[in-house]
């Protein structure tokens, strides 16, 4: 037996020994595609199926405790939001605080282009760099890596500009690649911070007034949230430069600015996601309206099942999507095999015809809110780092009401009998898609 064992490993060794180079390179190929889907389909947030019943409402105590509790359930009081809507308005508010800015400039987006637009918040930076002010500039990987020189990267540098790029494309980490961060935050002064989900390109100036401007939000904020904001800017910073934020430049004391009730929802790596937890109990809470808006919706069996429910208690299920201008048709493949079981139930989809609409927003029954960089998809939900505000008011939620209102009368309605007629290439691109819509 020992001669025949002997024998057999011989004669593996020779086999081992005898493969071409081509078989070698085989291999190594074979075993990082196997990496690759690792870490693609499987390192990723944790999440649940949520069936619940509708045994409580948003006005009740309890709702905004159970909605927020996988991220943090104590409501922040005394804030205020200012809602700007497309480039024209928020573009000049965001470089006016960033050019008074005293002390600090803390920035962090997904996309940011060297063009008209990139190019004005880059002077921007360098001008207060350059007059002494700290000025730290976060941006991710692959949203950025792209679009923005490095000439433009290497000016703001030399401006005095601390720079870093989030999880960067050239890095040995497979798995971080995958893991983006989606988010959008400027922090001044540490007294007012902004937030939404624009990019920074000449895709958002403007004010949608065409296919090649888009339609989206950011807001303006003040009062004890904005500490909120600066700690979520510095959890990435840390990571990626080195460095940790302190003193009143960065945290000053913050006093009331207005009367509404906030949270700040940051998603992170390696947890359980919240943002799925939130929808499904605002879904289940709901007794008159859910509307929502967001540019890539690939929503979960789940999520149409609460939703579906919402509709059977005569809750207004709407929802505003892209229509003909949109930037990743393959999403909507993806997420267009939900429309049918959506429609069915009653949920009303409509399409925004004028541009691209990138605008992520939720209202539910007019009293709670959500805004931010999350997409209704599940990328957004297990993967990216994202960054939401909710908002506990009835004022705010009429104002975030009255622009679903304005987007509804530019959109057409998406019907039961459109989703029957849709092509055979349609019904291919969604079975094609199927297995990449947490990828898309």
């Amino acid at each position: 037996m020992a001669k025949k064992r002997l024998r057999s490993s011989h004669w593996l060794n020779q086999r081992w020994g005898r493969l071409a180079l081509a078989e070698w390179i085989g291999l190594m190929l074979a075993f990082l595609a196997i990496i690759l889907i690792f870490c693609l389909f499987f390192i990723r947030r944790h999440t649940l199926e949520y069936h619940l019943a509708h045994t409580f409402t948003v006005r009740e105590p309890e709702f905004f405790g159970s909605a927020l509790a996988l991220s943090d359930p104590v409501p922040i009081r005394a804030n205020k939001i200012e809602l700007l809507v497309n480039g024209d308005e928020y573009f000049p508010a965001m470089l006016k605080a960033i050019r008074s800015a005293e002390k600090t400039v803390n920035f962090a987006a997904y996309i940011f282009h060297s063009d008209e637009v990139g190019r004005q918040f880059r002077d921007a930076f360098c001008e207060r760099a350059q007059a002494g002010v700290e000025v730290r500039v976060l941006l991710d990987g692959i949203g950025s890596g792209w679009g923005l020189d490095n000439s433009d990267v290497e000016m703001m540098r030399k401006a005095g500009c601390k720079f870093a790029y989030y999880h960067p494309t050239a890095s040995w980490r497979v798995d971080r690649t995958n893991r983006r961060s989606h988010r959008r935050v400027l922090v001044v002064d540490g007294k007012v911070a902004f937030t939404g989900s624009a990019g920074f390109s000449r895709d958002w100036a403007g004010h949608a007034q065409d296919k090649d401007h888009w339609r989206d939000s950011q807001a303006r904020i003040e009062g004890p949230l904005v500490a909120k904001f600066q700690c979520a800017f510095e959890e990435h910073w840390v990571t990626t430069f080195g460095e940790t934020l302190s003193g009143a430049g960065h945290f000053p004391p913050l006093p009331e600015a207005g009367d509404l009730k906030t949270q700040l929802i940051a998603s992170h790596s390696f947890s359980m996601a919240p943002v799925p937890l939130l929808q499904a109990v605002a879904f289940a809470a709901a007794e008159k309206r859910i509307w929502i808006t967001n540019p890539y919706c690939t929503p979960t069996d789940n999520q149409v099942d609460l939703l579906v429910n919402a509709v059977q208690r005569h809750v207004d299920v709407r929802l505003i999507l892209p229509g003909a201008n949109n930037d990743q048709p393959l999403t909507k493949s993806a997420g267009r095999a939900a429309y049918g079981r959506m429609l069915e139930g009653g949920v009303k989809i409509f399409e925004y015809q004028p541009t691209m609409i990138h605008t992520k927003s939720m209202v539910v029954d007019g009293l709670f809110s959500m805004f931010g960089s999350s997409n209704l998809d599940a990328r957004s939900s297990e993967i990216n780092e994202e960054l939401d505000v909710v908002v506990y008011d009835e004022k705010f939620g009429r104002e975030l009401e009255a622009v679903f209102e304005k987007d509804l009368r530019q959109s057409r309605e998406y019907t039961l009998q459109d989703f029957q007629k849709r092509s055979w290439w349609e019904r291919t691109t969604e079975w094609l898609m199927l297995p990449f819509r947490s990828q898309l």
